[in-house]
């Protein structure tokens, strides 16, 4: 079968024309092809195979190209990567490899294509397109990835017990794949991740990370959270998400599986936003259930201050995961830490309260309130629709005190200075303690969020402290 159509692009052109210069073979082969196939749109990256040097063709390829762009070199591995346009192209050798027990690293020697095609992740990643005049744009499938592909199955081209022990990070692809195309993973391979999950221990938790980034911005990341969950794989990850997992019943009395509705959650939120650290947040909501989890006869069971508990939960998820502690990672830990208060507050609309959200969740508001709608999961409509409605007359009432307190990224109308040359003082905890009862004043609506109510305020405070007018 020939496919000279997904070729059509110049710079397909430019690689046979440099190939040719250097009498070696190449073709285009992975994720552009299957894309091409599954109609995924245009391609961002594209990954070339030559039956000889890859960095030579790199080389060649980059002289024949406007511009002549730069040429990045990893000799180590044999290859080498340009940026073409908007397009990023790498190019390796054909290559055979070959695993030790400890390390995803192989050793690696010159091959033919089909030893570069055996040693690929997935069947689907194994279809390359000829780019030698010959057969320009003929299809090469050894494996029958195209059948895969009609079947949306993920399948290893070799045996799936190899493939994973060789490198365990491809049971973090395998999923991820399975998660964005909605595939199946086929029984064999499902079996062969089970039992070689031990195996991702010798995976860095960066690489484990991106993967789970992915799996996170799929379009139904609970997909992939079940098969993590399936395979054993999850519990290495975030045993914290695990730790949710399970109903117990005392005298009678039940609570929900917070495993099961935390993906909801996380589906939920994912159609309404591609925002990958507020998809973490949704995951990590209730991660403090497990720990303050608590039964009383009086009133059940109970998961008081899960939120405090989670927040602090999410610093060394991330340090262990070795992810970013920046302003991403506090972000998410304000989220986690706030996740209540829209929903106690949709019972109960009060200024005051709204001023008070507003107020702590500063720009966050909005994300917030996606966060909050997102975890309603109740399966009985009439519920289901009166929380909806509930969180449309507090979005409602946030617009309004909004346009009338300005409490978003609230600063004090009276500085310490102006407190300081009104009573004559020198740096003291009593200008602390009058600018926190102006803030309390303003937030419980005692004084609009203006200067001269807020001045008349600071010099009634300051006098019942026993300060004096200057």
């Amino acid at each position: 079968m020939n496919f000279k159509e997904a070729l059509h692009s110049e710079i397909f052109t430019v690689i046979k024309n440099a190939a040719n210069y250097l009498q070696i073979d190449s073709y285009v082969i992975g994720g552009f092809v299957r894309d091409f196939f599954l109609d995924r749109g245009s391609a961002k990256d594209i990954d070339v195979v030559a039956v000889g040097s890859g960095i030579d063709l790199a080389l060649q390829v980059s002289k024949l190209l406007p511009n002549k762009p730069k040429v990045q070199v990893f000799k180590t591995y044999g290859t080498a990567m340009l940026r073409y346009q908007d397009i990023e192209i790498e190019f390796v050798g054909a290559r055979k490899e070959s695993y030790t027990e400890n390390s995803r690293n192989p050793a690696i020697e010159l091959g033919t294509l089909e030893d570069d095609q055996d040693r690929r992740d997935f069947t689907i990643n194994a279809l390359a397109l000829s780019l030698n005049d010959q057969n320009f744009g003929e299809l090469l499938d050894p494996f029958n990835g195209i059948q895969d592909l009609k079947d949306k199955r993920i399948r290893t081209p070799l045996n799936p017990d190899i493939t994973y022990s060789d490198d365990p990070l491809r049971m973090m692809r395998a999923i991820r794949f399975a998660t964005q195309l909605n595939f199946d993973i086929e029984a064999s391979s499902l079996s062969a991740i089970s039992k070689n999950a031990h195996r991702l221990k010798i995976i860095t938790k960066e690489r484990i990370v991106v993967e789970l980034n992915k799996i996170l911005n799929a379009n139904v990341p609970s997909l992939g959270f079940l098969l993590l969950e399936k395979t054993k794989l999850l519990p290495q990850i975030l045993p914290e998400l695990i730790a949710l997992k399970g109903v117990d019943e005392v005298e009678g009395q039940k609570h929900k599986d917070n495993f099961y509705h935390t993906l909801e959650v996380v589906d939920n939120i994912s159609k309404y936003t591609d925002d990958l650290w507020l998809r973490w947040a949704a995951l990590l909501h209730d991660i403090g259930k497990a720990p303050t989890k608590r039964f009383s006869k009086k009133v059940g069971w109970t998961f008081h201050g899960h939120e405090f508990v989670g927040s602090k939960m999410v610093y060394k998820i991330f340090k262990r995961l070795k992810m970013p502690l920046n302003a991403k990672m506090k972000f998410v830990q304000k989220m986690v830490l706030l996740s209540s208060r829209p929903i106690v507050l949709a019972s109960n609309v009060t200024d005051s309260a709204v001023r008070r959200l507003v107020f702590d969740a500063g720009n966050e508001i909005n994300d917030l309130m996606t966060l909050c709608e997102a975890d309603i999961t109740t399966k009985n409509p009439r519920k289901f629709k009166k929380y909806h409605k509930n969180f449309e007359l507090v979005r409602t009432k946030i617009k309004e005190v909004e346009e009338r307190d300005r409490i978003r990224n609230f600063q004090p109308p009276i500085t310490g200075q102006e407190i300081m040359e009104a009573f004559d003082l020198e740096p003291c905890k009593e200008i602390g303690q009058i600018k926190e009862a102006i803030k309390e004043a303003i937030l419980e609506g005692e004084i609009p969020n203006e200067h001269k109510p807020s001045y008349d305020f600071m010099i009634q405070k300051g006098l019942t402290l026993g300060l004096k007018l200057a």
